[in-house]
């Protein structure tokens, strides 16, 4: 005989059809946070320039070195040190603020008198985004030489303290992931939950290691951003500082928002668990037909109460865990770059989708594996809450990506566009397996009813119902026989049978469990969720710690840029006229090679007949107005009528600079001519 598969249900196949549309929106939306355009945003903090340039060589010794970067950085009067070819300190210890409007940049002094030789300057800060930030560079004073001091290889925040900070950064987004996402689902999808104790369990563990790891990042955040030595984790000056900052007030703020936390997971698991139990006995008491109409207004009032307390229970969770969110969103990207007013609370947002599907998922599976009895409700109805939730990470995830990318060749070229690939991609194959676990959660449904409408059919109750008489009948009978009276007396032999019944008791559950298909699959398929949800977690938190597309691209920018112009001398010819007599001419001037460092200037005055003019005075000045810099002035030598000329005229970064040309040609009788030139 051929077995023929059975055709499909109108029912199934009405639910398949509405779940495509859904999908379809779901995955739309993924592919959109891949394709949509970007405009540049910060985060990290990068160096955009410093005087003197890296690799400058300068004719005399600079009275200071000053940093520019590409955002507000936190430093302190140790976080620049420029030091001789020696190894020895040359600058003053003391922090210069030269911030204004939108240009950010700190300096030093250096010690006077210094000699020809190559300087090493190291610098180390902290970006907006609570990120440590490190880097040296060279520069020379008369001609380049031998240094016996190395560029430092270890980078801020890494090492053994780095390594360390990183796990409990892991440990802290997968603390608030299950202490949310499973208050979340006792909550919303499975009330009867609460005295679950499996389900008391997870939330406590997500409770204590959020706590703990926030714990130790505040202890960490010193050697972290700084030295990296374990041993300053008892630096309580540094502590003091950490606290000042606005990482540690975030940190601060998270472990009083974790009280809160506290007082709500004692009222979920104890007043609340407490009157779920007693609600369900007494609407189990008033439909068994046995109860008078006292008891139905008894159950009804003992059901209110407890939806109440629920209600204020959703509110302040939601209030809470929205705070602990915060303190990511306020510390951390959200904060910094454009708009921040708005990218906090989609961060929030974000943080807590994460959460609500993340977590429950893990809550889920845990009640899946330790508890036969949940209802198919509780599966449907957080069926529902993960598609809300993905709909939220989408349209949030979208925002952030806009923010974060900076431009279309930061989705391949950089490290925080080839993570948010992997990340999408992820949480492609996570819908995908949860549109399988909702095929799982709807044959759940169908095989259960079926079975139920075949045990009323007979008049006989479900095989778990059954399952759970037996056991509770062979326990009353056991504790009854005279074998487990006899063993009172002898604990060895009373601790011996409470084993047997224990171990009876999980089996005749996992019977239970297992004899249910639907249920089995949906285990697997939320199992395998679970498991992509684990390496999702991770790469979303190396993504919070990577360097940006569009900071990134900045630094690379300025590391492979080419001359602004073509290696060549700079040759401008300014027309001038002074008003006097013979006060007229043009004056031609020559800047080799044209390019930022050293230059050799050239000047040459030719009077209207085009005969070399020698001018009484004639002074030349340089400024950079797009980095206010300037004007620097330069005093020509005379070296024959006509003609001047000035040795390592020093440009120190490259831009548009404008040439003025103070030319005077008597007593009174005086002009200043300007030009603007590119300097590659």
């Amino acid at each position: 005989m051929t077995a023929t598969a059975p055709a499909p249900s109108p029912a199934r196949a009405a639910r398949a059809t509405a779940y495509l549309p859904r999908l379809a929106l779901v995955l739309a939306a993924l592919l959109a946070s891949l394709f949509t355009a970007a405009s540049p945003a910060s985060a990290h903090a990068a160096l955009t320039a410093s005087d003197p340039k890296d690799g400058a060589v300068v004719a005399t010794a600079p009275a200071q070195v000053t940093l520019s970067f590409s955002e507000q950085v936190a430093m302190g009067d140790d976080s620049i040190r420029v030091m001789d070819p020696q190894g020895k300190r040359v600058d003053t210890g003391e922090l210069r603020d030269m911030c204004s409007g939108s240009t950010v940049r700190y300096g030093t002094a250096l010690h006077s008198g210094l000699p020809n030789g190559t300087y090493t300057v190291a610098w180390q800060a902290v970006s907006a985004d609570s990120h440590p930030v490190s880097g040296a560079f060279t520069f020379s004073v008369g001609a380049p030489s031998a240094t016996s001091v190395s560029l430092p290889d270890r980078q801020a925040g890494g090492g053994p303290v780095g390594v360390v900070y990183d796990i409990a950064r892991y440990a802290a987004y997968a603390g608030f992931t299950v202490l949310v996402g499973g208050a979340a689902f006792i909550l919303l999808c499975w009330r009867r939950g609460s005295a679950e104790r499996p389900l008391q369990k997870l939330v406590v563990r997500g409770w204590v290691t959020l706590t703990a790891a926030t714990l130790a990042m505040l202890v960490l955040r010193t050697p972290y951003t700084g030295s990296g030595k374990f041993a300053d984790v008892f630096d309580l000056d540094g502590l003091q500082a950490v606290l000042e900052t606005k990482t540690g007030a975030s940190f601060v703020s998270r472990l009083l928002l974790l009280g809160a936390a506290a007082l709500f997971i004692a009222v979920l698991f104890g007043a609340y668990a407490r009157r779920q139990k007693t609600s369900l006995e007494a609407v189990d008491g008033a439909g068994d037909g046995t109860g008078a109409e006292a008891e139905a207004e008894a159950a009804d009032e003992a059901e209110k109460e407890t939806s109440d307390l629920a209600f204020g229970l959703a509110i302040g969770g939601t209030v809470v865990a929205g705070g602990i969110a915060a303190t990511w969103a306020l510390a951390e990207h959200a904060s910094t770059g454009i708009q921040p007013g708005i990218a906090m609370p989609v961060d929030i947002l974000h943080l807590l989708a994460v959460a609500a599907w993340l977590g429950g998922l893990v809550a889920l599976l845990v009640a899946l594996h330790k508890v036969p009895d949940i209802e198919r409700e509780a599966v449907q109805r957080f069926s529902k809450v993960a598609f809300i939730s993905v709909l939220v990470l989408t349209v949030t995830g979208v925002y952030q990506s806009w923010r974060q990318l900076g431009s279309w060749s930061a989705l391949t070229g950089t490290s925080y566009g080839r993570l948010l690939i992997i990340k999408v991609s992820l949480v492609a194959v996570l819908v995908a397996i949860a549109y399988l676990s909702r095929k799982w959660t709807g044959r759940l449904g169908e095989v259960r009813s079926t079975e139920d409408a075949e045990a009323g059919a007979t008049g006989e109750e479900p095989a778990e119902v059954l399952a759970g008489a037996d056991v509770s009948r062979e326990t009353s009978t056991g504790s009854g026989s005279g074998s487990d009276a006899g063993a009172d007396a002898d604990p060895r032999r009373a601790a011996q049978l409470a084993r047997q019944r224990a171990a009876r008791e999980k089996a005749r559950e996992k019977q239970v469990r297992d004899a249910d298909p639907g249920r089995a699959g949906l285990r697997r398929s939320v199992l395998a969720e679970a498991g992509v949800a684990v390496v999702l977690l991770a790469v979303t938190t190396v993504l919070t710690s990577t360097e940006p597309g569009r900071a990134a691209q900045l630094e690379t920018n300025r590391s492979t840029a080419g001359p602004a112009v073509p290696n060549r001398a700079v040759k401008i010819t300014l027309p001038f006229d002074t008003g006097g007599q013979n006060g007229k001419g043009a004056v031609r001037l020559e800047l080799d090679p044209g390019r930022v460092g050293a230059n050799t200037l050239h000047l040459w005055a030719d009077g209207e007949d085009g005969k070399p003019l020698d001018l009484p005075e004639i002074k030349i000045a340089f400024t950079l107005p797009a980095k206010e810099i300037g004007p620097l002035p330069v005093a020509p030598d005379r070296d024959a009528p006509g003609h001047w000329s000035a040795s390592g005229v020093q440009l120190p970064l490259a831009g548009e600079w404008r040439i003025d040309v103070t030319v005077r040609t008597s007593d009174i009788d005086q002009t200043t001519v300007q030009k603007n030139v590119k300097i590659g």
